[in-house]
């Protein structure tokens, strides 16, 4: 309410003191024709003064401010698969019987172009998924998500991230997968309509969570080269990386 009245105030000011000038104006030169000729002059002008500033101006800073927060976005999605993704990508690999077509599909080379980010999306969103709770250890799983759980609710408190769709939906399914395993306590006994659900919930996870790390490998690309040699050396997903330039 009292923002309210501050604009109300200032432009009533602003008004008045047009006013004011153009009044003396016309009571010191005594050349209202010249004053009113001069005052639509302005007026026409202003549709153009709106084209240029409300359009073209406001426009080139809203891009430059969402360059800025993406890249403090960008900065965020590297501490988290610095401090979580990347071992997670291991521990849920584990789980998926086809997990051998996937490392060659992401064997990402130095070289790779736009091209070829994009048809690894492609392939990736089509892949064939073989869930298979038994295949890793659920309780390792659940030991690491634990661990982490503090992190990853600091992210979602991060106000940023709420422009970045695709990751926020990645932390909701990470942290729903720490959520449905911490509340289990043997699984050894769980029955199989459980083991089905638990499948379904890593594959949430696992789908997003590898989309997400070839979307920031390929930002990495173009933007920072020398931690984008440093991801593919330490690429998860390839037993031949080495972080030891050979």
């Amino acid at each position: 309410m009292k923002l309210s009245r501050w604009y109300v105030f200032l432009a009533g000011l602003l008004a008045a003191a047009s006013f004011s000038f153009y009044l003396a104006q016309v009571l010191i030169f005594h050349r209202p024709q010249d004053t009113f000729f001069y005052m639509l002059q302005d007026l026409a002008f202003v549709p153009v003064q709106v084209l240029l500033v409300t359009l073209i101006l406001n426009d080139l800073m809203a891009r430059r401010e969402k360059k800025a927060l993406l890249n403090k976005m960008n900065m965020v999605i590297g501490a988290f698969f610095g401090e979580v993704g990347t071992e997670l990508i291991v521990h849920l690999s584990k789980f998926d019987r086809n997990a051998a077509g996937l490392r060659s599909l992401l064997k990402i080379e130095t070289g790779w172009n736009e091209d070829n980010f994009k048809q690894a999306r492609q392939k990736l969103l089509s892949q064939n998924y073989m869930i298979d709770p038994r295949s890793g250890d659920l309780e390792i799983l659940n030991e690491f998500l634990s661990a982490k759980r503090a992190f990853l609710l600091s992210l979602l408190e991060n106000q940023n991230l709420l422009e970045h769709q695709s990751f926020t939906d990645l932390l909701w399914a990470v942290s729903h997968l720490t959520e449905e395993l911490k509340l289990r306590s043997d699984f050894a006994e769980l029955p199989e309509s459980d083991l089905t659900h638990l499948a379904g919930d890593i594959k949430r996870a696992y789908v997003l969570l590898l989309t997400e790390w070839l979307g920031y490998v390929r930002h990495l690309k173009t933007a920072y080269p020398y931690i984008y040699s440093l991801v593919l050396r330490s690429n998860p997903l390839n037993p031949e990386a080495s972080v030891t330039i050979k």
